[in-house]
Parts: C-alpha cells; sequence; structure tokens
C-alpha cells in the first residue's frame, strides 16, 4: 500500500504544485482547508517551503537553494534584504534578534518567519537574481552540494562547478526526476580534501585517475561514485563504492540512471525504508552497479580509477584544512576568506554588510560551507589586511576559538516541529562557556561539537568529536530537556561515526561533562594524538565515565520542555498564549 504521502503526491506534485501555492497565498492561509493541510504542507516542501511548528500556525520556513553554496555577485544582498523585509515575526530571539539567515550543514539559506500571503513577491525577487526555492526541499533532487571554492581552489584535483551546474540545471526542471521515493542528496568533490563530504550522501562523486586510451597510457581525471549515504534515523551510513568512474562528460548521464534507478526501485510504501541506503543494504554494491549497467545507461561503465582519499582531511579530526576558515590561496593568485559563523545564523544587517565587503575587497562573490560558515573569494593580496581588520570580522572571524569555529547546530525546537530540545541558543551558550573555560591540550586546535534536536540529524551529530542530541529526562522530579552524549565522529580517509556512550545528560550538566572529558583527553592522550584517535583506543564504558556530567556555573534558561512551548524564547511561551494566524495582506 502506498502511504499517505504518496498518494497526495499522485494528485498533486511538483512543478504543477506552484500554481495552487500562488492561488493559496493569493486567497489567504485559512483558504488551505483544514482536512487537506497535511497533504499541501508536504507539497509545498518541492518549493522549498515548510510550515513551521505547532504554536505558529500560518508561517513557514523558506529554504533557498544555492548550488555548492555559491551565491554569485548581488545574490547575497538579495537574501539579506529578503530577510530584513520578510523573515520578521512575533517571536524575537534573544541571542539574533528579529532577521536572520541561516546557513545549513548542505550549502543552502533559510528563512523563518514566511507568510504566505509574501511567497509570490519573494519568489519574483528571488528569481530576478538567479536564486529559487524549487526542490530545496521534497521527495526529489536536493541541493547540490561540494567543495565550495570549486574552481578557485588550489587544492582541487579537477574543477567541479561546471559538472555540478550542468547537474543542477538538468535536474532540477526534469519532471522524470520530481517524484522520487525520498529526497535524493548528491555531492560532486573535485578537491583533495573531502570537503564535499560525499561519504553523508545518497550519490557522491569523488575525484579519481583512469588509465584510458587503446593502451591505457594517458592518464585522465574523472569521478568515482559511490552511493547509499546518510545519517538519519539511527541508521547511519557511509556511501558504499559500486566500482564505477566516469568523466566529467558522462556525469549526467550515471546521476540520471542512478536517480531513475532509486525512482523505480526505492521503496513507497514505507517512508522509514524509502532512502537509497537502504535499497543499496538490499541489494548490495555489486547488484546496484549490475542494474544501473542494464537497465539505465547505453554505455559500458569503466571500473573504478585511482581515488584521493588518503589525502582527505575535511572534518578528519587531524592535519590540515579540517575546514576552510581561514586565509587560503586560489589558484589564481588571489585568495578565499573563510569566516565563521556561530551556528550558521546571521542576522539581515550583518548579511548585507558582508554583501558589501564582498563587493568591496572581492568580486563580490560569496560561498557556504557545509559547516554553516561563509566565504569571500578574490580578496588580492593588498586588500587583503585592509579587509581582516573590518569589525565585521571580530564577530564573524576568520580565526576563531576552536569551540567557536566547531560548532554546528540544526534548527530545534524554536521552529522546527520534529526536534525535541532548543538547540542555536543553547549551543551559543556551550561554545561561548567552553571558550572561557576550557583548554584544549596543546597542538588541538579544532574540536567539533555538533547539536541536533533529533534522530533526524540535520546538524550532522554523527561526524563530530562530540555529538549532542536531544532528548528527554528528570531532575530533581522535574522532566527537562537533556542530550545524549556521543564521541569520536569524523569524516576524511577512514570515515566513522560517533560512538554513543551517555544518555540522557540534563543540557545544564553538558558543558561540565565536556570539560571533563577534555580534561581526560589532555591528561590520557598520547604524545600528538588526535582525540579521535584518543576515542578509538577506549571502549564505551571508558568513555563514558571520562564524559563525567557536572553542573558548573554554566546557566541554561531553556531547561524546561521547549516542545511545550508556542516559541521558546517567548515571556509568555505557553501554548495558550500562541499568536493567531497572520492576517492575509
Amino acid at each position: 500500500m502506498p502511504t499517505d504521502v504518496e498518494n497526495w503526491k499522485s494528485e498533486v506534485y511538483g512543478n504543477e504544485v506552484r500554481d495552487r501555492l500562488f492561488e493559496f497565498a493569493e486567497e489567504g492561509y485559512d483558504s488551505i482547508p483544514d482536512d487537506e493541510r497535511d497533504a499541501w504542507f508536504e507539497r509545498f516542501k518541492w518549493w522549498g517551503l515548510y510550515h513551521q511548528r505547532n504554536g505558529q500556525e500560518g508561517y513557514f520556513m523558506m529554504r533557498i537553494g544555492t548550488p555548492n553554496g555559491v551565491l554569485e555577485p548581488g545574490q547575497l544582498r538579495t537574501v539579506g534584504e529578503i530577510a530584513d523585509e520578510y523573515a520578521r515575526g512575533p517571536g524575537t530571539n534573544p541571542v539574533f534578534g528579529d532577521a536572520y539567515a541561516d546557513f545549513t550543514t548542505r550549502q543552502s539559506i533559510q528563512l523563518h518567519w514566511i507568510e504566505l500571503s509574501d511567497v509570490p513577491a519573494i519568489f519574483e525577487k528571488l528569481e530576478e537574481n538567479g536564486l529559487s526555492t524549487q526542490q530545496a526541499c521534497g521527495d526529489s533532487w536536493r541541493n547540490i552540494v561540494g567543495n565550495p571554492v570549486a574552481g578557485k581552489d588550489g587544492q582541487e584535483v579537477i574543477d567541479a562547478w561546471p559538472v555540478i551546474r550542468n547537474l543542477n540545471e538538468t535536474f532540477k526542471r526534469d519532471d522524470d526526476h520530481a517524484n522520487l521515493p525520498r529526497k535524493w542528496k548528491v555531492s560532486v568533490t573535485g578537491s583533495a580534501d573531502g570537503s564535499g563530504q560525499g561519504d553523508i550522501n545518497d550519490l557522491a562523486f569523488e575525484p579519481a585517475y583512469k588509465s584510458v586510451g587503446d593502451d591505457e597510457s594517458e592518464d585522465a581525471v574523472g569521478f568515482n561514485v559511490r552511493v547509499g549515504g546518510g545519517l538519519a534515523r539511527n541508521e547511519p551510513r557511509l556511501a558504499r563504492d559500486i566500482d564505477v568512474w566516469v568523466p566529467p562528460e558522462r556525469v549526467p548521464d550515471v546521476a540520471g540512471g542512478l536517480s531513475a534507478l532509486f525512482r523505480d526501485y526505492g521503496d513507497r510504501e514505507d517512508r522509514y525504508n524509502a532512502r537509497v541506503k537502504f535499497l543499496v543494504d538490499e541489494w548490495g554494491a555489486d547488484e546496484v552497479r549490475e542494474t544501473l549497467q542494464s537497465e539505465y545507461v547505453d554505455f559500458e561503465l569503466k571500473t573504478a580509477g585511482r581515488d584521493v582519499r588518503e589525502e582527505y582531511t575535511y572534518n578528519a579530526g587531524e592535519g590540515e584544512r579540517n575546514d576552510l576558515i581561514g586565509v587560503h590561496d586560489q589558484k589564481d593568485g588571489q585568495n578565499f576568506v573563510g569566516l565563521n559563523v556561530l551556528v550558521g545564523r546571521m542576522g539581515a544587517d550583518d548579511v548585507l554588510e558582508l554583501a558589501d565587503l564582498a563587493e568591496q575587497y572581492g568580486s563580490g562573490e560569496v560561498r557556504l560551507s557545509q559547516r554553516q560558515n561563509v566565504i569571500v573569494t578574490d580578496v588580492p593580496d593588498d586588500a587583503l589586511d585592509e579587509f581582516l581588520d573590518e569589525p565585521l570580522l571580530e564577530h564573524h572571524a576568520p580565526d576563531p576559538s576552536p569551540f567557536m569555529r566547531g560548532s554546528v547546530a540544526c534548527t530545534g525546537t524554536e521552529f522546527c516541529s520534529l526536534s525535541i530540545v532548543e538547540t542555536k541558543n543553547r549551543q551559543v551558550r556551550f561554545a561561548r562557556w567552553l571558550k572561557a573555560n576550557v583548554d584544549l591540550p596543546d597542538g588541538v586546535d579544532e574540536f567539533h561539537v555538533h547539536l541536533s534536536g533529533c534522530t533526524a540529524s540535520c546538524a550532522q551529530p554523527q561526524i563530530a568529536d562530540v555529538s549532542l542530541r536531544g532528548m528527554k529526562t528528570r531532575k530533581d522530579g522535574e522532566p527537562v530537556e537533556a542530550l545524549d552524549v556521543g564521541l569520536g565522529g569524523g569524516l576524511g580517509e577512514n570515515p566513522q561515526f560517533a560512538r554513543w556512550v551517555t544518555q540522557r545528560v540534563p543540557v545544564d550538566e553538558v558543558p561540565g561533562a565536556i570539560a571533563n572529558l577534555v580534561e581526560s583527553f589532555a591528561a590520557g592522550r598520547d604524545e600528538g594524538e588526535s582525540f579521535r584517535a584518543f576515542v578509538a583506543r577506549h571502549d564505551e564504558s571508558e568513555l563514558d565515565a571520562f564524559v563525567e556530567p557536572e553542573e558548573t556555573d554554566y546557566e541554561d534558561p531553556m531547561m524546561h520542555n521547549t516542545k511545550r512551548t508556542w516559541y521558546p524564547y517567548a515571556e509568555h511561551d505557553s501554548m495558550e498564549d500562541a499568536p493567531s494566524t497572520p492576517a492575509d495582506d
């Protein structure tokens, strides 16, 4: 039996949803029939709109897809102007204010408090400036990710940006790939650092060399193919090697073939089981390859080439370029500068100021990384010092504290109906407390702490040094928000997921637990040992003892069950105090 979602999609989905969306925008939120709202909210996702959580009826999150995180000159300004004008609601965030943009772990942008009546005007402004929300969500091709400085990075093996742009233009407008069993996440990486994080994607193209020609005497650069990675729902998988190498010009054929394979064979009767990772579990990599060859491509697939995975350092826990923060050489002799955006959230005023600085010191282009940070490209040497002295960079620094640099957080109960706990403001408070109170051992310059509000894993907690996942518990007889603690995750040449070692730590005891963990690490590490290697040589019971939850002077104002509030930071936050549906213009 197809699921309700599949039945809804069979009636109306994809490009045709736009007309109905605009009709509802004109007629008002209340024109959506009560008994059809679940169906329409599901369909709206295809156009980048998620209805916000209970208590915020009539308000939407809007996701803007930016392939590979590339914002061309002028586009960041467009985002800032839209955030300033439209992303304001009845709740004020005590840390971030009234209007802001969220940069995501998939190189996209999210805006909140969007009213349905404003959607046509927002779409018009986005599309006039080359931006779109199309397929930013929903059961289709999501935003394609990769090394955000593709085409400029001095370390890249192959420029993946033309490939990503081609895939985006091909499949974002193709009805044959618009209605898949679930989301389809694609990574294309041309750099030797692994910054596309292909291992945790449904489909990954990674740089590789292949001997070609009649006598195989020529070395060509293309991509090896992996399938079936992902983190969600306590079922993490690393993408599996299907023994295929493709030249750049064949990437759309193979990507389209695998997307169609998932479309035709993916599970449409159980949404929990509908990701391609479960199909790869069932079939195995060999059968995936054989089916791709026999049913979906009309040329002979080449076997995998020589990869560069031994050079992967991005989010690896040691080595250079664990991220793209700081000043880096471009291959044209200019520089790109990675700036830390704590938990990925930037106020509208800062967004607009950054757009000004990108135009003043660079080309106006800004790029987004999968660690929720921003990168200003094309800064010449003679402008670099002046740029680094700009006041905005005191807050969004190119050389932040390891705890600020390593913080990633999802949306949380502020807006998300799935999250169990508050996240964004809490991770800001964690990072600031850790910066002020905890010293990392000598030689440890990065320490990643990811906070995800639930098992959906939007903050990618399984690939962090310290993984935090929302739970509930009781303390002093009262229900409080809590976090499970995992340790030792990361990517790199030999990726591994964090081990969940301590459960249901009250949130006010988590900073103390991390402080005790770091103290144990400093006391017990071998010379030069990374945190990830330290974790790997201890068993779960030893690691649980290292965590040791403890109350400190850290205070958490969101200990209560924020999921039962209409807005976690409101003075009167009960559901009975929730605002009415916004009036239609």
